[in-house]
């Protein structure tokens, strides 16, 4: 019997070590303001290695490009679209295209106009898809709250 529970417990344990959700990718936030009505919201992906995302500029049947969704606020406009470091770039098999990614980390940048020279919060959402040479997981959507201070 206690040869019976101990085989039980070892293969719980196996299955619950590979079912542990994988998360190849932190994201990390911050703001630094470039005069007292324009800040850069920073989005600063860390990744790591063997994996890699995707560029904002993926072709149309390619996988999932990484996306930026801001809500609207009363108190800061959007200056232009957000801006990336140059990609690299690679044909991949699953694909069957060239594709654009980041490998160990990028900082992606949004530019805003503040209405009003006190603190606020930018909020929104992102959005993208982590592979490596074997797989890819399913897209990600995740929610950020960013404190621009004085």
């Amino acid at each position: 019997m206690k040869k019976l529970l101990a085989l039980v417990a070892a293969i719980t344990i196996t299955a619950c070590a590979y079912a542990q959700i994988e998360a190849p990718v932190k994201w990390g936030y911050f703001a630094k303001r470039t005069s007292p009505t324009e800040a850069i919201i920073l989005l600063k992906a860390t990744i790591q290695p063997g994996w890699h995302i995707y560029s904002l500029h993926v072709k149309k049947g390619g996988p999932i490009a990484t996306s930026f969704t801001f809500m609207p606020s009363k108190d800061y406009t959007l200056m232009g679209p957000v801006s990336e470091p140059k990609p690299a770039s690679k044909f991949e098999p699953s694909f069957k295209m060239n594709v654009t990614y980041f490998e160990k980390e990028v900082i992606f940048q949004q530019k805003i106009k503040l209405k009003s020279p006190n603190a606020t919060v930018v909020k929104g959402a992102l959005e993208y898809e982590v592979c490596n040479n074997q797989k890819c997981l399913p897209p990600e959507d995740v929610n950020f709250n960013i404190p621009v201070a004085k």
